[in-house]
Order: C-alpha cells, then sequence, then structure tokens
C-alpha cells in the first residue's frame, strides 16, 4: 500500500509511519513543523518531508489511504484534495483497527496508569516470548519503536486513550478499537476543553465497555467507586476481574511483592504501580501467562518513558520526572516518592501545561495534591495562557487552587533552575512532574549539577 501522513510529525503518527515502513508500505508525510525525537527518527527511516508545509500536490490519485493526524486542522488543503479525490482518509486510531481487526484486540484505558499499564503487559509477553503488535503512548526500554504492526503477532494491544480522534472525527480514540479484553485503571476528570463536565466524561468510559466484543472481558480496579459501578452495570456477557493492590512491603526503598513465600523485588515504586502491576497480570493471565511467569519478568520493569524515571542519584539525593499533570495523577505520584523515602524530605515541582491545568475553573481541583510534599512548587508560564487563549490569573489564585501555605510559585524557568540548582541536597529527593519540559530547562542537566 502507499500512504501519505498528514501531520507527520507527531509522536502518534511519526511511529506510525516507521511502523507501516517496516511492514513494506511506501510512506510519504508532511508537516507545518517537526520537532525532535520525532525529527531524528523519521530522518533515520529516510521519511522525513524534504520541507516544511502543506502542499496539495502531495495528494494524488495513486494513494491507496491518507492518514489524518490531530495536529492538522479540518481547512488543511492536503485534507480537502483528499477529500476532493475521494482517497479513503483514515484518523490515526481507525487505520490502527484496520490493520487489528482480524487479531485479538486488548484496549487498556482509563484516566491513569495507561501507559504504564501497557509498557508492564509488553515487558512479560517480550519476556515470554510471545509475539505481539501494540501501540503505547511512551517509548519503552527495549523497543525500538512505539508502533509495531505485523501480519502474524495473534495480539493487538493499544493504550487506550480518550481524547479526540481526528479534526474531523470527534469521538475518542478509544471508541474506535473494539476491544475483546478492556481495562480500566480508573476514572478522575481529564480533558474539560472536551468534556465540559466530569458526567460527559464518564459517559465515554460507559460506551467504551458498551463496546467490548460479545463474551470480552472488563478487568478494572475496583478501588475506584465511579469505575466498579459502570462495571457492575455491563451486559451480562461480559466476564468480570476487579482489581486491587496485591500483597507487598516496603522496605529500604524497595517494594516487595509477596507470592507463595518469597518476596519478589520491584524496580518500579508507588500504590498507583501496585495497582497497575495487578492489572498488568490480570491481562497477561488471559493472554496464557501464568502468574509465576508474570513475576519472574516483571521483577525486571524498570518503568516507561517520564513515569517516574529516575534522571540520576547518588547516596543522598535521587531526582525523578514523570508526566503527572492531572490532579489524581499529581497526588499519586508525590505520595509515591514520600512514601517510599519516608526518610528523606521530597521536592515537588509541577509545571500547569495543559488546557485543563491552565483553566482557572480547574484549579480548585488541585487541592491537597501536593500536601505530601515538603517543599511544594508550581510553575506556570502566562504566555502558554495566551497561546490556549485562556483567562489569566494570579499566583494568589493558584495558591488558593492547591491549598497549600508553602506553596512556592514560578513563572521564569531560568528563576526555577537556579532556585533547584541552590538548593541543600542534603538527603532531600527531587521530583519534576510535567506534559511539557518547563519551557526548555534541560532536566538531565540539572539532575547532573544537583547531584555533583
Amino acid at each position: 500500500m502507499k500512504v501519505h501522513f498528514i501531520a507527520i510529525g507527531g509522536s502518534a503518527m511519526h511511529n506510525l509511519a516507521i511502523a507501516l515502513h517496516k511492514k513494506g508500505f511506501i510512506v510519504t508525510g508532511s508537516d507545518d513543523e517537526i520537532f525532535e525525537p520525532s525529527r531524528s527518527r523519521l530522518l533515520k527511516y529516510n521519511l522525513l518531508p524534504s520541507s516544511e508545509g502543506w502542499d496539495e500536490r502531495n495528494i494524488t490519485e495513486t494513494l491507496d489511504a491518507v492518514i489524518l493526524g490531530m495536529h492538522a486542522r479540518a481547512d488543511n488543503p492536503e485534507l480537502l484534495k483528499a477529500k476532493e479525490l475521494g482517497l479513503k482518509i483514515y484518523s490515526y486510531p481507525e487505520f490502527l483497527y484496520e490493520q487489528s481487526k482480524n487479531k485479538k484486540r486488548i484496549v487498556i484505558g482509563g484516566s491513569h496508569g495507561k501507559t504504564t499499564i501497557t509498557a508492564m503487559i509488553l515487558h512479560v509477553l517480550q519476556k515470554n516470548g510471545i509475539d505481539t503488535d501494540y501501540m503505547v503512548g511512551a517509548q519503552l526500554e527495549g523497543f525500538e519503536v512505539m508502533v509495531k504492526l505485523s501480519d502474524n503477532a495473534p495480539f493487538m494491544i493499544f493504550e487506550g486513550d480518550e481524547y479526540l480522534t481526528s479534526p474531523i472525527d470527534r469521538r475518542p480514540k478509544f471508541h474506535l478499537y473494539l476491544p475483546d479484553i478492556a481495562l480500566l485503571s480508573g476514572i478522575a476528570w481529564d480533558h474539560i476543553n472536551v468534556f465540559t463536565t466530569f458526567e460527559n466524561y464518564v459517559e465515554q468510559f460507559i460506551i467504551f465497555t458498551q463496546q467490548i466484543t460479545p463474551g470480552g472481558t472488563l478487568i478494572f480496579c475496583e478501588n475506584d467507586e465511579v469505575l466498579k459501578k459502570i462495571a457492575l452495570s455491563v451486559r451480562d456477557d461480559i466476564h468480570l476481574f476487579p482489581y486491587s493492590f496485591p500483597e507487598h512491603l516496603k522496605k529500604d526503598g524497595i517494594t516487595y511483592i509477596h507470592y507463595h513465600g518469597e518476596q519478589i523485588p520491584l524496580r518500579v515504586f508507588g500504590d498507583h504501580n501496585l495497582l497497575n502491576l495487578n492489572g498488568a497480570r490480570l491481562v497477561c493471565n488471559q493472554l496464557g501467562v501464568d502468574d509465576e511467569h508474570f513475576y519472574r519478568a516483571i521483577q525486571s520493569f524498570s518503568g516507561a518513558s517520564k513515569r517516574l524515571e529516575l534522571i540520576a542519584k547518588n547516596e543522598s539525593t535521587a531526582v525523578f520526572k514523570d508526566f503527572a499533570h492531572s490532579p489524581s495523577k499529581l497526588k499519586a505520584t508525590v505520595k509515591a516518592v514520600k512514601d517510599q523515602f519516608p526518610a528523606k524530605k521530597l521536592l515537588a515541582c509541577m509545571e500547569l501545561h495543559t488546557f485543563s491545568s491552565l483553566s482557572r475553573e480547574f484549579l480548585a481541583h488541585y487541592k491537597h495534591t501536593m500536601d505530601d510534599a515538603d517543599t511544594p512548587i508550581i510553575y506556570y508560564n502566562p504566555h502558554a495562557l495566551l497561546l490556549k487563549k485562556l483567562p489569566p490569573f494570579s499566583p494568589e489564585e493558584v495558591m488558593a487552587g492547591f491549598g497549600h501555605p508553602g506553596l512556592e510559585i514560578f513563572n521564569d524557568s531560568t528563576l526555577l533552575n537556579q532556585r533547584l540548582l541552590d538548593e541543600d541536597w542534603t538527603n532531600k529527593n527531587l521530583l519534576l512532574m510535567s506534559s511539557g519540559d518547563f519551557d526548555g530547562m534541560d532536566l538531565s542537566s540539572l539532575a547532573r549539577k544537583i547531584i555533583g
């Protein structure tokens, strides 16, 4: 097949482009801006467009399909030309479904933990020699690409994002995958620019469970009361598997799982990751991996990129970065680091970066999410509010929203960087949380300077 990607530079899109190239497709693409690491990775496979921008001449009748990225606008000239020629136009999730409709589909959904649970499953399957196709939202250790498509693998594992499908398809992505096995990790309101009420957001997960194939399976976290209510109202033909915390202990900065009289050490930690692990275990059971083989494999799992990722450490200090941005993720991540290292002080720094987190009305949802940090810091750039066309808010409103009297607030990343370098890091850990990059701060360089 010959396919063209409109907005090939996106994180998901460029990985799909590489996956199809590796499968033998003829792949072309365009974009108005392509950043790292997409640029280097596309260049490696000779898929980088020769110039940036849109050109309707890229769209010809010789194309078998056009794949439309979320970054493109509805009036994109290449999209309009594809419509004019009557070409088959797929969104990213539509094309993934098309490539997997004859496989057993496993979809990992929920407001938090999707990437980590998907990564755990892929790690265990790889360790046990089980072939699978997949799509995951982060770069994983031991996996070259974030999307794999083949003709022979019996399974396709999706990270099921609830955000919109494309500029011309307003359905959540995970509504298109029609799972045989579904997992839901929990529900906490997010994407308020699209789902303007909590009830509307919850409805998307109800619809998702209704799309599980006949006789399919729903694995769900029973600690989440909203999710538990949804799970108990699904069709009678769906097999339900609830999960909660596994038996465990935390000792000297390491978490151990109890299994048949053994203490199995983990490289990841935090209550949320213990829940993630138990959900992943139940999925792997469904795919032919028993508990013993699961636990043997999961010991070497070190996490997904930017999910409680250790950047640097010495005997006194550890520096972590995490993708946390929503209130539930923020609270869970801060608590995880504090609980794992109770004898050390914790400085937790979070960037308000997403549409939801930069919405004045949403700030109250962050109340007490940073309470487990000894020193909490919030960073936001007022220019980001302008770019997202959101009304400005004051540091005092941020302070009131988080409800922490010791909260420090920064608007200048240079000043924040210096503040962190000036800290006395004796017996103290640093946690950096953002879905962005603190306006270009080199977190790896910062971490190296902190630990000396």
